[in-house]
């Protein structure tokens, strides 16, 4: 089977990886970590702010594969500090509504370039 891929022109990769791949009607999103696109620099900032170009960009990867929030089924967050669990999740309840994806959130030690926060998602086409 060869795979089927993604890529958003207005998100960044860090690393030899497809932004998303599709398995059947499951589309599976990499993790995205707050990069601004248009210099491919971490968003400066606090946690809210990089939680929000995290879902900037997974969107954008969404939006590529003709998908959209609506169709997000599980949301994993990898977060540096569990103090900034508060902002993440005030950020996170805006950009999805009622019923909210399948979350897990994880506390972790480092994450690539720096960044606080990584967000990484698997969504599901509706036939």
């Amino acid at each position: 089977m060869s795979r089927q891929t993604v890529t958003a022109s207005n998100a960044a990769a860090v690393g030899p990886y497809s932004h998303a791949t599709w398995a059947g009607d499951l589309l599976f999103c990499s993790g995205q970590t707050p990069l601004d696109p248009g210099t491919g620099k971490l968003v400066d900032g606090n946690v809210a702010d990089q939680t929000r170009q995290c879902f900037d960009n997974l969107f954008q990867i969404l939006e590529a594969a003709g998908l959209g929030s609506d169709d997000v089924v599980s949301v994993n967050v990898y977060l540096t500090d569990m103090g900034d669990f508060g902002q993440m999740n005030e950020i996170y309840a805006a950009r999805f509504s009622s019923p909210y994806p399948a979350r897990t959130t994880i506390g972790c030690a480092s994450l690539p370039l720096g960044a606080r926060i990584e967000i990484g998602l698997t969504a599901k086409r509706h036939l």
